[in-house]
């Protein structure tokens, strides 16, 4: 890929040769317009003024309380069904609508809408011309093709609303078409809906009287087939026989209750005796007259033996005495329970003879109800028939008499009503003078301003070559400045416009320490120096700047193990040129993303440097962020050493053009950079991830140089000389900064540049 050189030329587009073209041609345009304009005025005032009037419909489900049936639920009120509101629209277009509104305003008889007019207008001689001069055969065809061409019918957005717009040469005879448009379509919704109502009550008159016969005849036949079968019905709409069954049913169960409780209650007091316990508290044997006088005499027995044991011995002859009458009392009231017991049993067996007499007349009646039941089945079919004939003439007879009574006229509510009546309008709908010459107009100058524009192009007048770009100029402020610097004017004021302008402040002259010269100062001190002087100053401040290398990457090294510097590269004959062509060939292809230029000699030839770098990036359409990181110019904005020091966020530094293609970073307000901070690295990482170049100024080659900072992001660096004298020199500088750790070093010559 062949790269052009930074002075290729460039066409861009002349404004001022454009804008002479079109002063020159403005009489013209202007001319070409009002005739224009003219023509179209003219026009419009041989066009008919049509009034628009608009009547609105409300498409809903109507009922009331009192005009609803019995039972007919309450319609939903829903959202707008899209269907529902189309039909409707097109029942207001349809043709037997439309006919009656022409019956009731006698549309028939005016000549805007019967085609009398339409031949003196220019507008229908145009019509003529454009293949409309076929006109229907019959008057009737003629006005409704008129009436369909003045009238619209519209929903209203996702609304129930049906706007109809009628036009006319007259405004109220406009409002007097889209009034009777919705009146007609009201009453004929109402017709269709009570023309239902009647085919339903004819219908069910039909039905009604065939129901009649058919229930008589159902009813007859159930009445018959009782008495033939002997289907008598009793109390409670229940048979005779059914009732001797539950009546016999009920004896049974009571008498097995009754023997069964006679025999469990024997039994008990036989249990009792036989285990020799009391039967006292048994309620038969309790209820035995005799039990109860022996108890009450074993009771006073009871009472004398316990009085006599206080004064008398148990062996004493009347103690013994009343025992013997005690226990004999005791066999008498068991003798007595023996035969309570037996009572009982001859009870049970009672009972038992007639459970088992009413169990042989319920089998008899059993026989009997069996041929009674098929003949109820029977029965119970033709009681169906009967009744289902019965409920469908009583739900007939109430239909029709609910339908019959919404036959009259304004009975049942239609399902649209009539929500805006139309008015005549006082404006004209169309045609539109005012917004028409408008339009007009601007279609006129900007039709033919594009036209002479294209023309100027294409013949190439506007069109002039331009070279390069050209430096930006000094940026004026409300307070008399020093001139910008030229860090400040690498990017040219054609392709970038920063936010806030790079002002430099003359720096003040400072005291220099003894072991390292002022970065600010250093530049003029050596220009009153010869060569030699040079290279011993720059020898002294190399040994400095290689022994801040040799510690940070000491620093960098894990602690666990030492890691042996990486071995240098072998000498070249040659010492290791770049051209400022594969440099910027390099940094557009993007084999060059981080640019890091350290100055070498007795000015800063890498500002020029990378003024011409940017300029060819920013013309091949890359984005291009510039780092002052080295020039030591204090300037009233805030910049690099001021976020170094903490004083700035990253965005308060940060000054960038209006497309965002171009960003620069000053050095800001402090006098030097804080080499402990990790700040300035972190800004060219981001800065790296946002932009396709990034070139850092790391300043002149000596102690307080910030290419250590830098030097670990891996980025290109290129030590620049001022001119082929001083590129013998920088070549010494180059080895020893490979033998540091550098990886590579490249030198650069500004006299390159220049041829």
């Amino acid at each position: 890929m062949t790269l052009d050189a930074p002075s290729m030329r460039d066409a861009r587009i002349d404004i001022a040769a454009v804008m002479g073209a079109l002063g020159r041609k403005l009489p013209r345009i202007i001319l070409v317009t009002l005739v224009l304009l003219a023509a179209t005025f003219v026009v419009l005032m041989f066009m008919p003024k049509l009034y628009e009037s608009s009547a609105s419909i409300l498409v809903e489900p109507r009922s009331n309380a009192f005009v609803r049936a019995s039972n007919e639920q309450m319609p939903s009120a829903g959202g707008a069904d899209t269907g529902v509101v189309s039909s409707q629209i097109e029942l207001i277009k349809s043709r037997d609508t439309l006919l009656r509104v022409i019956d009731e305003l006698d549309l028939r008889s005016k000549a805007e809408f019967n085609g009398s007019q339409s031949g003196f207008s220019p507008m229908g001689v145009l019509m003529q011309l454009l293949g409309r001069s076929n006109r229907p055969v019959s008057i009737d065809e003629t006005v409704l093709n008129t009436l369909y061409d003045r009238m619209t019918v519209v929903q209203e957005r996702d609304s129930r609303i049906i706007s109809v717009l009628v036009r006319s040469t007259d405004p109220q005879l406009a409002a007097d078409i889209a009034n009777a448009v919705a009146r007609a379509h009201v009453v004929r919704r109402a017709q269709l809906s009570l023309s239902d109502t009647a085919d339903a009550s004819g219908w069910l008159n039909e039905e009604i009287a065939r129901l009649r016969i058919s229930v008589e005849q159902a009813e007859s036949a159930v009445a018959q087939f009782k008495v033939d079968n002997d289907l008598y019905v009793g109390a409670n709409s229940t048979s005779l026989l059914d009732q001797q069954l539950s009546t016999i049913s009920t004896q049974i169960a009571t008498a097995q209750e009754r023997k069964n409780t006679a025999l469990g209650r024997a039994a008990l007091i036989r249990d009792l005796l036989l285990s020799g316990q009391p039967i006292d508290g048994v309620t038969d044997v309790r209820a035995s007259a005799v039990v109860q006088q022996l108890r009450q005499e074993k009771v006073r027995l009871q009472g004398e033996r316990a009085q006599l044991s206080a004064t008398l011995l148990p062996n004493h002859p009347t103690i013994r005495a009343i025992d013997s009458q005690l226990r004999e009392l005791e066999t008498q009231i068991r003798q007595e329970g023996m035969r309570v017991a037996e009572t009982l049993e001859a009870e049970g067996k009672v009972e038992g003879n007639l459970e088992a007499t009413l169990t042989a007349d319920l089998d008899r009646l059993k026989q009997t109800a069996s041929t009674a039941t098929r003949d109820t089945v029977a029965l119970d079919g033709l009681e169906r028939e009967a009744k289902a004939q019965r409920d469908l003439l009583e739900a007939y007879l109430l239909r029709y008499t609910e339908a019959s009574s919404r036959v009259d006229t304004n009975s049942t509510l239609p399902d649209v009503r009539v929500v805006t009546e139309a008015a005549p309008s006082v404006v004209p709908a169309s045609p539109k003078t005012a917004l028409i010459l408008a339009a007009v107009g601007f279609v006129a100058l900007a039709g033919q301003v594009g036209v002479a524009i294209f023309s100027e192009l294409l013949s190439g007048r506007a069109l002039r070559p331009v070279h390069g770009f050209a430096p930006a100029a000094p940026v004026a402020v409300a307070d008399p400045v020093e001139p910008v610097a030229p860090v400040a004017s690498v990017v040219p004021a054609a392709a970038v416009e920063t936010q806030l302008p790079v002002v430099e402040t003359p720096p003040q002259p400072e005291a220099a320490s003894e072991d390292e010269p002022s970065l600010r100062t250093e530049p003029q001190s050596l220009l009153s120096r010869d060569a030699s002087d040079v290279a011993d100053i720059a020898s002294s401040d190399t040994r400095a700047l290689l022994k801040e290398l040799t510690e940070r990457r000491e620093r960098a090294a894990p602690p666990e193990e030492a890691v042996p510097p990486p071995p240098a590269p072998p000498r070249q004959r040659v010492p290791g040129m770049v051209r400022y062509a594969d440099l910027a060939a390099d940094l557009v292809l993007g084999r060059t993303h981080l640019l890091l230029l350290a100055d070498y000699g007795r000015d800063l030839p890498s500002e020029t440097l990378a003024r011409e770098l940017i300029n060819d990036a920013l013309s091949k359409g890359l984005s291009v962020a510039l780092v002052d990181a080295g020039s030591g110019r204090v300037g009233p904005i805030p910049g690099l050493s001021d976020l170094s020091a903490g004083a700035v966020s990253f965005g308060d530094i940060v000054q960038k053009s209006a497309s965002s293609s171009f960003a620069e970073i000053a050095w800001g307000q402090g006098d030097a950079i804080d080499r402990n901070s990790a700040r300035p690295i972190t800004l060219v990482e981001a800065l790296g991830d946002i932009y396709e170049v990034v070139v850092v100024l790391t300043g002149r080659v000596a102690g307080r140089s910030s290419l250590p900072l830098f030097a670990d992001l891996g980025g290109r660096v290129v030590l620049v000389a001022a001119n082929s004298e001083e590129t013998d020199e920088a070549n010494d500088i180059r080895r020893q900064l490979l033998d540091a750790g550098l990886p590579k070093v490249e030198i650069a010559a500004l006299a390159d540049l220049a041829a």
